[in-house]
């Protein structure tokens, strides 16, 4: 279908640019910018007045529950999430039931996705068989068969030796690899930040030197591997400066937060508010205002979803036996705007943090509004406020500590491949 998205502000993260122009798209690709092609008539016209034309986001962590959880969220449900939210691209992690370490596995998965038409699904595979940490999975035959690297979702590995031998295979092939850095027996039981909130409520904690151990731990490895790394939801002060001094050494390293880390504290856990229940859990403000910096002077890559729907049962328990989680793909854009307001960051710069970075991380070529591209876009309304209500979420899961907040940012339309998959009413 030719589709022209007509009188919208283009915003361009990778180059950082805005401009008033139109958007012409057929045969799934942006065939121009400003003027039309020739011979070029639309089939479908979107009024972009007042609104922006964004790429299609990038979420490097979004649960979406399927093989084995359907009874938490579908793929249809989570999907339709990920198109309120403008994520036209998104990562699954291998935690699913049962684990992606098989082909078969990872194949189904994709072909259930694509049924759909409408996000991009690039799963991870298990790093070892199971996420016990102790064989590790055929990582040619699961790239092979769809994925796009290989993680051990929340599970570290425990045996060092393991976790050497899987970063030396990976850097053979030139795989990277994804891992939480987090001490297994460290964050051993902690459900909170340790700190004063969390011996306040009596809530056993996770320290720092959780997160801080398992960095020297993996950049240690790297040295002696050469591996490529990815570090998903750094959630500290302390491993934000880490990861900065790591780049700077030149390791191939690259990471993400979760934006629940970019806004709140474990202040905000409050009375034992289960919905504030997260891994890894809320530090203080100093790391929230870390994560901050570090995500506006680029040592922090991208933001990402962590989306995680649960079942209503699983978060009506005390907070110490609540299951950690939140659905965030349809606030992943809100939340992002409202960062760079409260941050006085560029719009433009902001926005790459969830398009053009994430694409860079994967290798993908997303998260870009230019002739030829793939037409992967968001139009959206900056100025429009919207209320979270979990009835009108579009997730299965309803669970997310952001219930009540008035959010920037409403998504009007979402394209995928140059057909509409989503517009607002």
């Amino acid at each position: 279908m030719k589709i022209q998205i007509q009188n919208g502000t283009i915003i361009d993260p990778a180059a950082g640019t805005e401009e008033r122009k139109d958007v012409f798209i057929a045969a799934g690709r942006i065939v121009g910018i400003g003027e039309a092609p020739l011979d070029f008539n639309a089939a479908k016209i979107i009024d972009a007045s007042g609104l922006y034309i964004a790429p299609g986001f990038v979420d490097l962590s979004a649960r979406l529950r399927e093989p084995g959880f359907e009874h938490k969220a579908t793929l249809e449900s989570e999907m339709a999430a990920a198109m309120a939210g403008g994520v036209t691209s998104l990562v699954c992690p291998p935690d699913t039931d049962p684990t992606l370490d098989e082909p078969g596995l990872v194949e189904m998965l994709k072909f259930r996705a694509q049924k759909l038409h409408l996000a991009h699904v690039y799963p991870l595979g298990a790093l070892t068989m199971g996420l016990k940490g102790e064989a590790i999975t055929e990582m040619v035959e699961l790239t092979e068969a769809g994925c796009i690297g290989f993680s051990q979702a929340d599970n570290p590995i425990v045996d060092t030796r393991t976790l050497q031998r899987a970063l030396q295979y990976a850097t053979t092939y030139g795989y990277t690899v994804w891992l939480r850095p987090q001490d297994a027996y460290m964050s051993k039981g902690g459900v909170a930040a340790s700190g004063a909130v969390a011996s306040r409520l009596g809530l056993s904690g996770v320290p720092v030197a959780a997160e801080t151990i398992a960095l020297h731990t993996i950049f240690e490895l790297m040295r002696v591997t050469g591996a490529r790394v990815h570090l998903s939801h750094l959630s500290s002060a302390a491993g934000v400066e880490l990861v900065r001094a790591a780049k700077a050494e030149g390791l191939a390293v690259t990471c993400d937060v979760t934006i629940n880390h970019v806004h709140l504290t474990d202040i905000d856990i409050g009375y034992f508010d289960a919905q504030f229940r997260l891994d890894p859990p809320l530090r203080s403000q100093r790391d929230r205002d870390v994560i901050r910096s570090g995500l506006a002077d680029g040592t922090i890559d991208a933001i990402c979803s962590d989306h995680t729907p649960l079942d209503d049962d699983e978060k009506l328990l005390p907070f110490a036996e609540a299951t950690p989680g939140a659905t965030g793909l349809e606030l992943l854009l809100s939340l992002t705007v409202k960062w760079a307001r409260e941050a006085n960051v560029p719009l433009a710069k902001a926005l790459a943090r969830i398009s053009s970075a994430p694409a860079d991380v994967l290798k993908l070529p997303a998260g870009r509004v230019a002739t030829g591209a793939i037409a992967d876009l968001c139009v959206f309304d900056a100025s429009s406020e919207w209320r979270v209500d979990p009835q009108k979420l579009k997730s299965q899961g309803r669970n997310t500590p952001f219930l009540g907040y008035e959010l920037p940012a409403r998504v009007r339309a979402t394209i995928v491949g140059g057909h509409v998959a989503y517009e607002s009413r």
